[in-house]
């Protein structure tokens, strides 16, 4: 089969497919995770504003995979602790309640148990927490990960069990038979130019914010599916938080759910939910959604952040499935719920869910794909699938936890010059040994791969990635065969992008 889109949806199916034996060919167009599955929360969460909405049976899925997926990738996926902070007398027991509600939910693969804490329990937890009329909290615990790096090792375990996975490859023609029926794709090589056709028993169209334009090339009249959603996060230095456990806040003046997260020794807060007309691979922050963020934030923290504080802003588009087909829905309001649509040419498409579903519409898309392609059936095995690094004491292997069992790789290539291990920021951790092992190992093709989400440079603080960008291209080009010219192309390619993410 060929799944189009590399993010968590289509190398979710490609990891299916290939850990049941059938031969899996994935195509990116441009890098893998380079739309929305870059750019989430980082949480691993059932979903506490869907339990609110009444979506029970995606809370419990969500919570399920939850485990699982700490279960499986235990390098990635850590607990966290979130605290609700109350400011009325109802919200105590009205949220201590859900919470509870929320374990029971869980089941056996539960986190920890919630309970409600004092004033003085809830400041010690959040010692930067805004205590003008606070009355205490309650305290809950969810899954936390760093999304594109668990995407490269999802990327990885496809590969470990057969499947091919091209980044910069996008797909120019789904291809029909005689009778008009799906049989292969037409893809193009970015960086060659070269033009090949591929033949396959099933399409899998996984392509996220762009599946309404991928279903267009076998039918030019498909109806829009997806309703696209922008959100953005502010991430600000680690002092704006000081703690180990983040806020959730449960109600906005937007209605939405609010975050303020410790991630990767910085803070991060988010999110907004504006409706949009079109997807694109580098949305840009709104005005109005930048100011509510900060403002809200300043209601909670009692250092308030400002704009000369925020260190990256990035946005993400949300793949949402429309209800009813009018658009007139709130977007906030969508069900998280993933879809799976196929049309009278045979076009496989899965659309919608969330991150820490992915495994599950994996097998469901799977399962469909066998019946459309008439392939042999095979049981699913990723419920008990370890994926690519398992390392089980990950928090032992200090700066390159993220790489789990990979990390001995990146000593070892370290031990060539051990100046690579050296930080190549003040203000971040990651080292040049890391830029050689994403190129060697890890397909990173651009500066953007390794600054973006080979590491986290860019979203953690753009102005440190932009000083690091001469350094990455010089060490990508040294392993690529690159010349100078590509060297500076990169760097002010990377520095343009990088601008937007400024907040400025």
């Amino acid at each position: 089969m060929v799944v189009i889109g590399g993010g968590a949806t289509g190398v979710g199916v490609a990891i299916d497919a290939a850990s049941r034996g059938y031969a899996v060919l994935l195509l990116e167009a441009q890098d893998f995770g380079k739309g929305t599955s870059s750019r989430s929360t980082k949480l691993i969460h059932g979903g506490v504003r869907y339990l609110e909405q009444g979506n029970i049976s995606l809370v419990m899925e969500a919570l399920k995979e939850r485990g699982l997926l700490r279960q499986n990738a235990p390098h990635l996926v850590h607990d966290l602790a979130f605290i609700v902070p109350n400011y009325s007398w109802w919200e105590a027991p009205f949220y201590g309640i859900g919470m509870k509600v929320y374990d029971l939910l869980a089941g056996k693969y539960g986190f920890g148990r919630s309970r409600i804490l004092s004033a003085a329990e809830t400041i010690e937890q959040l010692p930067n927490l805004q205590t003008d009329g606070l009355l205490g909290g309650v305290i809950y615990y969810d899954g936390q990960f760093d999304d594109s790096r668990l995407l490269i090792h999802m990327a990885a375990t496809a590969a470990d069990h057969g499947a091919t996975l091209l980044n910069y490859a996008p797909v120019i023609e789904i291809t029909k038979d005689e009778v008009g029926f799906v049989n292969g794709v037409i893809y193009k090589d970015a960086e060659t130019g070269g033009v090949h056709k591929v033949q396959a028993k099933v399409v899998i169209n996984a392509t996220g914010i762009f599946a309404d334009q991928v279903r267009r090339m076998t039918d030019p009249e498909a109806k829009q599916m997806i309703a696209p959603s922008q959100g953005i996060h502010l991430v600000f230095e680690r002092s704006f938080l000081r703690a180990n456990a983040a806020i959730m806040v449960p109600h906005t003046s937007d209605g939405r759910v609010l975050f303020a997260i410790p991630w990767h020794d910085h803070t991060v807060v988010g999110t907004t939910d504006t409706p949009i007309e079109q997807p694109s691979y580098e949305p840009l922050p709104f005005e109005e959604e930048i100011g509510f963020i900060l403002d809200t934030a300043a209601q909670f923290l009692s250092r308030p952040p400002s704009r000369k504080d925020i260190l990256s802003v990035y946005v993400g588009i949300r793949p949402l499935v429309r209800s009813d087909g009018d658009g007139g829905e709130k977007t906030s309001a969508l069900s998280r719920d993933h879809t799976i649509h196929i049309d009278s040419s045979g076009l496989l498409t899965i659309a919608g869910g969330k991150w820490t579903t992915y495994r599950h519409m994996a097998e469901d898309c799977v399962n469909h794909a066998i019946t459309l392609g008439r392939l042999d059936d095979t049981a699913c095995i990723t419920k008990s699938l370890k994926l690519h690094g398992y390392h089980e004491t990950s928090d032992d292997l200090g700066a390159l936890w993220v790489y789990g069992a990979d990390a001995a790789e990146i000593l070892t290539i370290a031990n060539e010059d051990p100046n690579l291990l050296e930080p190549m920021h003040p203000e971040l951790t990651y080292c040049a040994a890391e830029v050689v092992w994403s190129v060697r190992n890890e397909m990173a093709r651009t500066v953007e791969d390794v600054l973006a989400r080979r590491t986290r440079a860019l979203f953690l603080n753009a102005r440190a990635a932009m000083d690091m960008a001469p350094l990455v291209a010089e060490l990508m080009a040294r392993e690529l065969s690159q010349n100078a010219a590509w060297i500076e192309d990169q760097v002010v390619a990377f520095r343009a992008l990088a601008r937007n993410y400024l907040g400025q």
